[in-house]
């Protein structure tokens, strides 16, 4: 190949990294905009809670006519938002502002005024809903400083692949240019002892003396192209096994990110926001019971909004809403250079020893930072679960505030001691501040921990396996180790079923009386797999999976073993999602028999549920 035509082929390798590269710092940045926009959000939404209830404070006395305007106003005023837009579409919402809807509705429910809701609306409720707004924003703030330090850890991972990469093809192009110039050296050895082979009688003996100088000369020339073709070519295979080790580290680091850390920055947003929600809402439901019991119908809906006030289907559907922020890039390939087809890390000699040290020191550093990671991890969680304790305390309830007279002096009087006039509330909210400090500063450090186990982890499994897989060459082929074997094909034959009954292509009874499983391994497998791992993905019994995974968990799972019992999900989604569709595609008696189904059919058409069942 040609220099002007490498030098292109080069540039387009590396431009199409900066590509992939420039493409997840956008991503990057589009992931704070939108947890800074759903902060935003919060805030607005809150300020708009604190408003209405002000305003609702202030108009109790015309209650009947005025609040009704009150609702209109709000109403309107969420009409044009997307989060209207998007209940209009599929009634689908975040559960704070689902929440904000309801409550919206039931203003038009109201028709009494009373002082003591009054005085509750505007001692109690409001300042919780400051405080979480402040809360909130602190905890944004929080986790803006953790995501960025991981965007910094991120991009230096990019930056290290980068650099490793460089490094190969410099070696490999070394290498090139040593091999060619020691061809070039041979063909002028074999040029001169072709001249050398000539008559002699009729030449000059200084002439003889001249040829045989340039031969030696020509020798010694071959001699050193050999050996720095031979010290090029080391330097390009452990260059190469380097940038192959770095690139496994880098995707792992990658999907890391993208699965787990930012699930857990979006966690750190929603800290306590949900709760407290809970519990300023709770404080209203509680009030307006207390005041009339004609209202339960409304109000025991909003009860079952605030029930729902759930951080993880809250998460799943904010990410749901910003799809190109939040999926995973696609993994790093390996990018060949100059014609070099060898994509795997070399295990022969002379850097065998070399990784087999490696691997060992890799499997010792991962041993103890995983205990040190499981330490930090428990405190962490401990941690958390103390702070869930600190804002899911049921301090909402104001029945106390009802129990005399209900006069306007009396309400002073009860009330007087607020939510927020109480002295351990002080106290409890620096503990809790106190708290959460320390919950983020474990946080980082778990974190740190995990991305550097999940990067060495990569490179121990990836050694592991070439290791395993060298091993195995050496004893299976004759051929020389820097000429690596043929892959031989065998056919495997179909592993014999340790039950009587058939698993695949049986009767599920009596494979469940042979077995004694309640339910078949595979499909409670199968199952929890897709749970874990294919709630986010689509098409997953649409897409067909690799047939040749689909037989290796088939042959498993008929050897009595579990593919899938690891926590880790190194099998493709589809592919487990096939195992499960042939194994109720091949019953002998369909999980829905066949006379029953002109009775299923026959339930379609039956509008009440009790009718169905």
């Amino acid at each position: 190949m040609s220099t002007p035509s490498r030098f292109k082929k080069d540039k387009e390798i590396v431009a199409e990294y900066e590509s992939q590269v420039k493409e997840i710092r956008a991503q990057l940045v589009e992931q704070q905009k939108c947890l800074e926009q759903q902060t935003e959000m919060r805030v607005q939404l809150l300020q708009d809670l604190q408003d209405f209830f002000r305003k609702k404070a202030e108009i109790e006395t015309e209650y009947s006519r005025n609040l009704e305007k009150l609702a209109e106003r709000f109403m309107a005023k969420t009409r044009s938002t997307k989060d209207h837009q998007q209940y209009k579409k599929d009634q689908n919402l975040l559960s704070p502002v689902n929440c904000w809807y309801l409550l919206l509705n039931q203003v038009r429910r109201e028709s009494k005024d009373h002082a003591t809701l009054s005085d509750i609306y505007l001692n109690n409720v409001i300042m919780r809903f400051m405080q979480i707004s402040e809360d909130s924003t602190r905890m944004f703030k929080k986790s803006k400083e953790i995501a960025f330090q991981l965007h910094e850890d991120l991009m230096k991972v990019l930056n290290e692949l980068y650099t490793v990469m460089k490094t190969y093809h410099m070696y490999h192009a070394e290498s090139i240019s040593a091999e060619s110039k020691l061809k070039e050296a041979e063909k002028q050895e074999e040029k001169q002892i072709g001249r050398s082979g000539d008559p002699v009688f009729h030449i000059r003996l200084e002439e003889r003396h001249q040829r045989r100088s340039s031969v030696k000369k020509i020798e010694k020339m071959k001699e050193k192209r050999q050996a720095k073709y031979s010290e090029n070519k080391l330097k390009s295979i452990k260059a190469r096994n380097e940038y192959l080790l770095t690139l496994e580290a880098t995707n792992a680091s990658v999907f890391k990110y993208y699965i787990h850390d930012l699930s857990d920055l979006i966690d750190c947003c929603d800290l306590g926001y949900h709760a407290s929600l809970n519990r300023a809402l709770r404080t209203y439901l509680s009030a307006e019971y207390n005041l009339e019991t004609s209202r339960h119908e409304g109000l025991d809906i909003i009860e079952n909004a605030v029930d729902n006030l759930e951080p993880r289907s809250d998460k799943q559907r904010f990410m749901e809403m910003y799809p190109a922020a939040f999926c995973p890039p696609m993994k790093f390939e390996f990018q060949s250079h100059m014609g070099d087809e060898v994509c795997q890390v070399s295990a022969q000699q002379p850097v065998q020893a070399e990784l087999m040290l490696r691997y060992q020191q890799l499997q010792s550093r991962l041993a103890t930072l995983k205990i040190e990671n499981e330490e930090v991890k428990k405190t962490t969680e401990a941690t958390l679960q103390t702070i869930q304790d600190m804002v899911t305390i049921e301090d909402y309830d104001v029945s106390e505030c009802f129990q005399h007279s209900r006069s306007t002096e009396s309400v002073k009087s009860t009330v007087s001691e607020t939510y927020l006039s109480k002295p351990s509330i002080a106290k409890r909210r620096a503990n809790q501040q106190e708290t959460e400090q320390f919950y983020f500063m474990k946080l980082r450090e778990y974190l740190e921990g995990s991305n550097l186990i999940t990067k060495l982890q990569a490179k121990h499994d990836l050694l592991q396996r070439t290791l395993g897989e060298g091993h195995r060459a050496e004893y299976m082929t004759t051929r020389p180790p820097n000429v690596p074997p043929k892959p031989q094909k065998h056919r495997k034959s179909r592993p014999r079923s340790q039950y009587n009954a058939k698993l695949f292509n049986g009767d599920l009874e009596t494979f469940v009386k042979d077995s004694g499983q309640i339910i078949p391994l595979i499909v409670e497998s199968c199952i929890r797999f897709i749970n874990l791992y294919g709630l986010q993905h689509q098409g997953i019994f649409r897409v067909s999976g690799s047939q040749v995974e689909v037989n290796d968990i088939k042959n498993s799972f008929e050897r009595g073993e579990n593919p899938l019992a690891d926590d880790q999900s190194n099998h493709d989604i589809n592919s487990v999602a096939g195992v499960l569709k042939l194994y109720f595609r091949g019953l002998e008696n369909p999980l829905f028999p066949k006379e029953r189904f002109n009775d299923l059919i026959s339930c379609i058409t039956f509008r009440s549920t009790a009718t169905r069942t």
